[in-house]
């Protein structure tokens, strides 16, 4: 399936181990649409959260369309998600849970051409986690550039 990819949240792979992730649907205004599709989109802020039966994405911001006349919004403001009720149930039930969270980990327009969210169902990592997987990713690294210089002669 083709997507175009808007925006990512590369923090969230970081700072969150991520268990589980589901697709959402976010309803937005025509200005903020177009504004999407130029990609001034940041999700270093965003988090989502049930509340009332719904699923809202809240510190994204989506830069206001200059072209937008007098619909301005507030760049900032709270987006309703769309999912099915066993989808929002489902993730109800994973919150709860101690210690997890709903972050956006990237928003893309699908081939229908709807601007979705990817969200993951995330706990955070503590710090020495953090360092054990710089440090399997930098051993990672040098194992491929050893066998890389292996192949090549050096």
């Amino acid at each position: 399936m083709s997507v175009e990819v808007v925006a990512t949240n590369r923090r969230a792979r970081h700072e969150f181990e991520i268990l589980d992730s589901i697709e959402a649907g976010i309803r937005l205004t025509g200005a903020e649409v177009k504004s999407v599709r130029a990609h001034r989109v940041s999700l270093a802020e965003g988090y989502a959260a049930v509340e009332g039966g719904e699923v809202w994405l809240h510190g994204i911001h989506i830069a206001r369309y200059d072209a937008g006349g007098h619909a301005h919004q507030d760049p900032t403001r709270p987006r309703k998600l769309l999912l099915h009720k066993r989808e929002i149930r489902r993730l109800e039930r994973d919150v709860m849970h101690k210690g997890f969270t709903l972050i956006p980990l990237r928003v893309y327009f699908a081939r229908s051409g709807y601007a979705k969210v990817e969200l993951g169902v995330c706990r955070g990592k503590r710090q020495h986690e953090k360092r054990e997987a710089i440090k399997r990713r930098d051993e990672a690294r040098r194992a491929e550039q050893a066998v890389a210089d292996h192949y090549k002669g050096r």
